[in-house]
């Protein structure tokens, strides 16, 4: 079971995911991180350190929310990944894609210094 959990800092929205994110709650993320997005102001964290396995369907999740968050010419990061999951982001590129911070305070270091 994946769990969610949300909070802002300013204008900064930060979201740590745990457990499996999959196929099976892949839609259900989705959604729960739509209304965060559209009322956002465009400053989206991921927090992955307890997501401890990820497959396709949770990387479309992360497409999705960067490809929702650039349409508010925002920008979403990625950090704590561990294990398997930066694995599979480094073998499908995305690391290229998403920037990539050790912990959230780099995360929300980056954003705060930002325009």
């Amino acid at each position: 079971m994946m769990k969610f959990h949300y909070e802002q800092h300013g204008n900064i929205d930060l979201v740590a995911l745990s457990g499996q994110l999959v196929m099976a709650n892949a839609s259900e993320i989705r959604e729960a991180l739509k209304p965060i997005i559209e009322a956002g102001q465009g400053k989206l964290i991921l927090n992955l350190a307890d997501v401890n396995f990820m497959d396709s369907s949770g990387l479309s999740v992360l497409i999705s929310a960067l490809k929702a968050i650039r349409e508010k010419q925002g920008e979403v990061v990625l950090t704590q990944i561990t294990g398997s999951v930066q694995a599979l982001i480094e073998l499908t590129q995305l690391h290229q894609v998403f920037k990539l911070f050790a912990d959230d305070p780099a995360a929300l270091a980056y954003f705060q210094n930002l325009p």
